[in-house]
Formats: structure tokens, C-alpha cells, sequence
């Protein structure tokens, strides 16, 4: 009998009275089911924003420095518990412990962010703007506010929304990827053990049928999103003809650009780095390598030598990549290649024939599918033109830096880019040039600090706000100014219809 992941509501683990429909967990090293988890209609999500919305007033009134202490404890929890979450990302989502592990910690950095959100609140002061009249700024929370996230990082992308969220004054409910859900509970756990009243953070589990009962329901009065481009899209719409205010980061092409300059070590080394690390499931990772001018065979060749000796197998066996994170999904990566080899890419490393080390008796195996690297993809190419979110990494030549910069900008998304030269005007031209939203300069991943905001442009981003950093912060509160002026005991008034004038 496998256990049923409940949902999170009003401090407390939650299950309706009658069981609801439910989804597998599995082991991805294995392939064994290990949990159910339940999935919410529209009443047991109701259920969880009712917690939100009940639990905001008194979370709104206190006072800042008291909910900052509660971040600060939830901060400290954290710090000293991190590898047990890491164990349980490893376990649902396939990628290596040490991965995990660094999940976790950047996700901390954004908890840490919020500890020192009371400067970014700080509003502003014009004494005596008129006679005898101030003028003087705030920010305040928004409300209840929902997160929806991926699988690909269970604990860093809800970390990039909540801690803020719950810092500046709101109530949040989390929707996690049906896929590896144990994350979230374990995070609410702590907020509890932390201090946070119950309803300030809420969990409620589920697929579309959650999705859009998020998006519909009244009391929610912003989303927060990241996930594919066609769902990003249609969160972004529903949410905001629902009248809420939205982020959603969508998907990703990311490209990486070795000019003719670069050290090609280097960049062979940061290529298999970021286009191999937690088996291609990021949507920072590097799946386009554009070589250009002359230095294509050679990087080729230095990519493919680290490549072919990486270790795939059980993240928690000690190994370079574990698996990826459904059979479902290992199968349409394999497509993908297969589609790449059908219109005229060359295989030059396949990792479709992977074997299963993390294979236990009497269980099916688990989802592999090893570093794969393609040369001479085209842009017209299916495995080019869609996202692969897989351990696949497709080589692209150009002739020339404009080459390479037009064929960036050609692609529909902007999320990140990366170039790697020793030419400081090179790159710095690039960065100028380059229509995407995260640059990194001989850095093959540019996800930013926490005080800097994180979002993509083009179809990468649905929304005006990235983020956590500053943009984070504005994204949960609004701005509310207000004109007061205090009767003088020393002066009378009067009648004054029209508008005043500064004599």
C-alpha cells in the first residue's frame, strides 16, 4: 500500500472526507511508484484560499519586524535541515543529491533577501508639500496570492515567490508539480516550526483542475508562474481576465556562443556543465551551442571526450546525472533526438541506448536517457525549434559573430545566453546586441543573485515583473499615497470650491 501526499491547509495536512482523484509519484531511478499524491478539485482548493484569505488580516497587521523573524527562524530551519530536503528532491525528481543540495541553497539566497525586505517597503515623505500639507507614500501586501511551479526545481522556484510574498504581508497558496510534491509539505512543515501562523502558507496539490481554480477564484489576487511557454501564455490570459496580476516565466532556447577567441577548454567544460547538470531539466540550461567561425570540430570533439565520461545512475548512489524525472517525459526527449537524426543532424554522442544502473529486483527501471550531443543542427530542425528540457545538446555553426547574434535573436525565446571570448569588446557588444534577458559573460548559466530580478524576454516571459529582487518585491505589494493635512487650532477655514493655489 502506497501512501497519499495530502494537501496543506490552515497549518495542518489536509485530506477531504471523501478521497478525491489521486496521481503516481515515482522513483525515477527505479521507476517503482512510491506515493499517491491527491489531486484538488475546485472545493479543496477553495478550501486553501479560504485558509489564505481568512489568515491575511492578522498577517497584514504584523508588524514588520515580527514577520521578519519569522522568515529569519524559517531561514535558520533551513540552513540546518537542507540536506534532508535534498534527499527528498532526489527521490521524486531524479537529480543528484549534490544538485539538490544546491537547489536548496539558492533557493535560500531569496529567503535571506526577504530578511532585509523592510528597506525595499520603506515608502516616501514630501512634509509641507502644500500649506500645511504632507504628502507620503506606502507599500502594502496585496492579499492572498497564488505560486504554481514546475518539477525541475521543487524547492528553488517556490523560494524565488514565497519567502517575499509572506514577508511583505501576504497569505500564499503553492501549487507544486503533481510530480514531486513532497517539497512543498515539507516547507510548510517548517514555516510552521518557524512561527508563521496557520493560512499565511497553504499547499494544495493538483493538475489543470487546480490551475484554474487558482485562476478564477476571486479571493486570489495574484500568480505567481514558471513552467512551458504554451501554459505560461494561457496562465497569464485566464489570470488576468480574471482581473489578477500575473508573472509567468515560460520556456526556454538558451544559447551559448563561443567565439573564435575563446578557450575552448573553458568552454567545452562550462558546455557539459550546463547542458548535462540535473540531466538538461532547467530552464537556464544550455541546449543550443553556436560555434563560430573556424572552432566548431575542435569544440565539438572536446565536448563530446568530457561528455561520453559522465556517470548516469541513481542521484543518491553517487553519480554526474541521474535520470530524468518521468517515463513519459524520457520518451519525448528520445523523440526529439530521433526527429534531429531523421532531418539531418549528426549523433556524435547518444545517449538513447542508457542503461538502468538504479534498477532494484522486481522493479521496471528507471527513466534513462544519457548526455546525447548533436553537430550540425540547423535552425529549422524540430529538436532546434522546440524545447527539449533533456540531457541533449545541439551544436550549431556560424560564419560570423553577426551571424551568431541573428541567429539568437531569430529564436521566439529570450530567456538566457551566455558568451565566452577573450575579447571584452566582443562581449560587451554582444550583451548590447543580444535580445535576451539574463547575459552571461564566460558564464555558461547567468541566473542572477537574489537582489537581482530573474525573467527571460520574448515568449519566456508572460508579465511586466521578474523575479524575486526589487521587481519581486513590487510584484507583491502595491504602492498607496496619501495627502493628509491636520487643522491648525491657530487658523479658521472656509469654502474653497476651486482648486488651490500656491501663493
Amino acid at each position: 500500500m502506497t501512501t497519499t501526499i495530502p494537501h496543506w491547509v490552515h497549518g495542518e495536512a489536509y485530506l477531504p472526507a471523501e478521497p478525491a482523484r489521486t496521481g503516481e509519484v515515482y522513483d525515477p531511478a527505479t521507476g517503482a511508484v512510491t506515493a499517491r499524491v491527491a489531486l484538488a478539485g475546485a472545493a479543496e482548493t477553495a478550501a486553501a484560499v479560504a485558509a489564505a484569505k481568512a489568515a491575511f488580516p492578522a498577517w497584514r497587521d504584523t508588524s514588520l519586524t515580527r514577520r521578519t523573524q519569522v522568515v529569519f527562524a524559517f531561514r535558520e530551519l533551513l540552513n540546518a535541515r537542507k540536506a534532508e530536503l535534498a534527499e527528498i528532491i532526489t527521490a521524486e525528481h531524479g537529480k543528484v543529491l549534490d544538485d539538490a543540495l544546491g537547489e536548496v541553497t539558492r533557493g535560500q539566497e531569496v529567503v535571506e533577501f526577504a530578511c532585509g525586505i523592510a528597506h525595499l517597503l520603506k515608502g516616501g515623505m514630501t512634509g509641507n508639500a502644500s500649506t500645511g500639507v504632507d504628502v507620503y507614500s506606502v507599500r502594502e501586501p496585496l492579499g492572498p496570492v497564488a505560486v504554481i511551479s514546475p518539477f525541475n526545481f521543487p524547492a528553488m522556484v517556490p523560494m524565488w515567490f514565497f519567502p517575499l510574498a509572506i514577508a511583505a504581508g501576504n497569505t500564499v497558496v503553492l501549487k507544486p508539480s503533481e510530480k514531486d510534491p513532497s517539497a512543498a509539505n515539507w516547507l510548510a512543515a517548517l514555516w510552521a516550526e518557524a512561527g508563521l501562523p496557520p493560512g499565511v502558507f497553504n499547499v494544495v496539490h493538483g493538475d489543470r483542475a487546480a490551475v484554474a481554480a487558482l485562476l478564477e477564484d476571486p479571493d486570489v489576487k495574484a500568480v505567481s508562474f514558471v513552467g512551458s511557454t504554451p501554459i505560461a501564455r494561457y496562465v497569464y490570459e485566464h489570470g488576468t481576465a480574471h482581473g489578477k496580476r500575473v508573472q509567468a516565466l515560460g520556456g526556454a532556447k538558451n544559447h551559448m556562443v563561443v567565439l573564435p577567441d575563446a578557450d575552448l577548454d573553458q568552454a567545452a567544460d562550462a558546455a557539459v556543465s550546463a547542458g548535462f547538470g540535473s540531466a538538461g531539466e532547467r530552464c537556464m540550461a544550455i541546449s543550443a551551442l553556436v560555434a563560430v567561425g573556424g572552432v566548431a570540430d575542435e569544440l565539438v570533439a572536446k565536448v563530446a571526450e568530457r561528455a561520453a565520461g559522465l556517470r548516469t545512475g541513481d542521484g543518491r548512489r553517487g553519480c554526474d546525472m541521474g535520470p530524468l524525472v518521468t517515463g513519459a517525459h524520457r520518451d519525448r526527449v528520445a523523440d526529439l533526438v530521433a526527429a534531429g537524426e531523421r532531418e539531418g543532424a549528426k549523433v556524435v554522442l547518444d545517449g538513447r541506448g542508457a542503461a538502468a544502473p538504479g534498477a532494484v529486483d522486481g522493479e521496471p527501471g528507471g527513466f534513462w536517457l544519457g548526455p546525447t550531443l548533436l553537430d550540425h543542427v540547423t535552425p529549422e530542425m524540430t529538436v532546434y525549434r522546440e524545447e527539449v528540457f533533456g540531457p541533449v545538446l545541439s551544436v550549431l555553426r556560424t560564419g560570423s559573430f553577426e551571424e551568431a547574434v541573428a541567429l539568437v535573436n531569430a529564436n521566439p525565446y529570450g530567456n538566457g545566453t551566455a558568451v565566452f571570448t577573450n575579447d571584452g569588446g566582443a562581449a560587451r557588444r554582444y550583451r548590447t546586441e543580444v535580445e535576451v534577458g539574463m547575459v552571461g559573460v564566460n558564464v555558461p548559466i547567468p541566473v542572477p543573485m537574489a537582489y537581482y530580478s530573474f525573467g527571460g524576454w520574448k515568449n519566456s516571459l508572460f508579465g511586466d515583473t521578474h523575479a524575486h529582487g526589487t521587481e519581486g518585491v513590487h510584484f507583491f505589494t502595491r504602492p498607496k499615497v496619501v495627502t493628509s493635512r491636520w487643522p491648525d487650532p491657530g487658523r479658521r477655514g472656509g469654502l474653497r470650491l476651486g482648486f488651490p493655489q500656491n501663493d
